[in-house]
């Protein structure tokens, strides 16, 4: 049932729509791309993404690729040379998925995103806004009030599953040679499994971690470099230098924890956040100058010796 035209259109998401651009409409859902504003009519949204909405974009998009990798080196094992092609397949996947589903969002053909500004976590559940039954009947106002940043991470996942089906199994089976039948199309197989979770996890948390995933990119940058470091007992720079694989894990935790700094801080004062990147390598170096104080196995062997 519409709601009368003389009243105020309940909830916190109901609008009315402009009609020949000066009648309203009755109250209800606005259509997409559109939210309402404050006097409740429907506005078609004009903006651009900020940088702390590209950072979040970037941040879904990197998911996906970080566990193809993940799961590529997990089952290629060390002397597969198959490895190199199969990340460098991920990435350009990934990659040509983002390119599409700019392409594909509004404005269609453009690399460009035409957006409406995050304001509060309810933006991202308005579903859970919806007016009281007592109030009118049936009147339900489910939108995307964060457009498009919440139906644009699913497209992007959509994409790049299908580009990894029509891919991969062509160049594992042409170059995976090393590999066992079973365990050439294992990473694929993978990402058959955490593509579903990703996706839950964008529909169900995808408010929660726009809000939260700079302090993720941090915490989870320092304790995989921290577990990496320890299981290739790297304890100066000499060793790290030795090899180029190393070298590169190294330069990419880096790359993540300046990601999680310049999303904490929004580049909002370059004058007093810059200087903050400069704590970057902390982390590694204070690692690699205290680690031989802290090796389990001496410690254990000084205690047994009474020391």
């Amino acid at each position: 049932m519409a709601v009368a035209m003389s009243s105020t259109c309940p909830g916190l998401y109901c609008g009315r729509t402009l009609i020949n651009g000066s009648t309203e409409g009755d109250c209800g859902v606005c259509p997409r791309g559109e939210r309402t504003n404050l006097e409740k009519i429907c506005k078609r949204c004009e903006g651009s993404p900020e940088l702390y909405d590209w950072l979040y974009l970037g941040f879904m998009a990197m998911l996906p690729l970080v566990l193809h990798w993940f799961f590529i080196e997990w089952y290629s094992g060390k002397k597969s040379s198959s490895a190199l092609f199969q990340h460098i397949t991920a990435l350009f996947e990934c990659s040509a998925a983002a390119v599409v589903t700019l392409i594909v969002n509004d404005p269609v053909g453009e690399l460009k995103i035409r957006s409406c500004h995050v304001q509060m976590l309810s933006d991202w559940y308005t579903m859970l806004y919806n007016p009281s039954p007592d109030y009118v009947t049936t009147l339900h106002c489910t939108q995307e009030a964060v457009f498009p940043l919440y139906t644009m991470v699913l497209i992007y996942y959509a994409f790049c599953l299908l580009f990894m089906m029509l891919l991969r199994p062509l160049l594992v089976k042409k170059i995976a040679c090393g590999l066992g039948k079973t365990d050439r199309f294992k990473s694929i197989y993978a990402a058959l499994y955490f593509f579903p979770i990703l996706t839950v996890l964008q529909a169900v948390g995808g408010g929660l971690l726009y809000y939260a995933f700079p302090y993720i990119i941090l915490v989870l940058s320092l304790v995989t470099l921290a577990v990496y470091m320890s299981a290739s007992e790297i304890q100066t720079f000499k060793n790290i230098v030795a090899k180029k694989k190393r070298m590169v894990v190294l330069f990419s935790h880096w790359l993540l924890h300046a990601y999680g700094i310049v999303s904490i801080s929004r580049l909002d004062k370059l004058s007093q956040d810059l200087p903050l990147l400069a704590l970057v390598p902390g982390p590694a170096l204070f690692y690699l100058l205290t680690a031989r104080f802290t090796e389990p196995n001496r410690i254990l062997s000084e205690g047994g010796n009474g020391h």
